[in-house]
């Protein structure tokens, strides 16, 4: 899967597919990727016109605009062969796969994306895969369906669906404190399979407070990104996800003063009143990476 800006993926943005004002103005949105919608938003009478619009967005010169993924229909329903047969095509850099809940779901996807590749002349094994996780089945096998194949790129939660599944109530409360589990969850199992984990979104627009809070737990529950519907919400993810300058002020003063340390034979160092031994040397080292310092 080719880097995001600056090698990092923060921000995924849904994108109407039957929508061409909506697809023109994600070139310069601001998110590292863009997932064209085929699924919950777009109604089934206009999901064929959706596929022609998303077809020919993928022909057009992109620049260097984010990342372009299609969002298709479930396994489960009537469209997916549909959707798949009009978007797999170059420019495409990956299929949402929505509903998941095994990981033959992925292995199926990926069969049919063995089989179109070379029909529409692109590269095999370059379109990547991630699996929208949605339902209480579908996270019970999260660490199956993250392992399940070498296409997959992350897990995407699902969170309005999920809480659907679960019958939980219409509005959030308390920073969606009910999900803790299933996002805690979903971020280990990508983790273990070394693959993205990507938060849902938070749906409250008039709420820059909220959509703060929320982003800034999902990092520290340990997510890769979080997904958006609106452009309003990406410079909050993009900036929360990219590593803060105390953060990259600390992380060079722990990796001198380890560099320090070991120069003296020592195997830890106190930064701060901080005793610091390898681990998090690791974690400060991964973050000045991120950050380019």
């Amino acid at each position: 899967m080719a880097a995001a800006a600056g090698g990092q993926y923060r921000s995924w943005m849904f994108v109407p597919g039957h929508r061409d004002r909506f697809i023109e103005k994600s070139k310069t949105c601001g998110a590292d990727a863009i997932l064209l919608d085929l699924e919950d938003g777009v109604l089934p009478t206009e999901k064929a016109d959706a596929r022609q619009r998303i077809a020919a967005a993928l022909g057009e010169p992109w620049g260097d605009g984010p990342q372009r993924w299609a969002r298709v229909n479930a396994l489960s329903t009537p469209w997916l062969g549909a959707d798949l047969e009009e978007v797999v095509r170059p420019g495409l850099d990956g299929i949402c796969l929505t509903k998941v809940v095994r990981a033959d779901d992925v292995r199926e996807l990926a069969a049919r994306l063995d089989a179109l590749e070379p029909k529409y002349g692109i590269t095999a094994g370059t379109v990547a895969i991630l699996a929208a996780i949605e339902s209480a089945r579908g996270l019970l096998n999260a660490p199956a369906i993250a392992d399940s194949h070498p296409r997959l790129a992350g897990l995407m939660f699902g969170a309005e669906d999920f809480a659907l599944d679960l019958g939980l109530g219409a509005r959030r409360e308390n920073e969606a404190a009910e999900l803790i589990h299933a996002r805690s969850a979903i971020v280990v199992a990508a983790t273990a399979a070394n693959v993205l984990s990507i938060d849902g979104v938070y749906p409250d627009l008039d709420d820059p407070e909220g959509l703060m809070r929320d982003t800034m737990q999902a990092r520290r529950l340990g997510f890769t990104s979080k997904s958006t519907f609106n452009p309003r919400q990406i410079k909050v993810i993009n900036t929360v996800f990219a590593p803060q300058p105390d953060e990259i002020a600390y992380a060079r003063r722990i990796a001198e003063g380890f560099r320090a340390a070991e120069a003296r034979g020592d195997a830890a160092v106190a930064v701060g009143g901080q005793l610091v031994d390898r681990p998090i040397v690791l974690r400060a080292l991964r973050i000045l990476d991120i950050a380019g310092k």
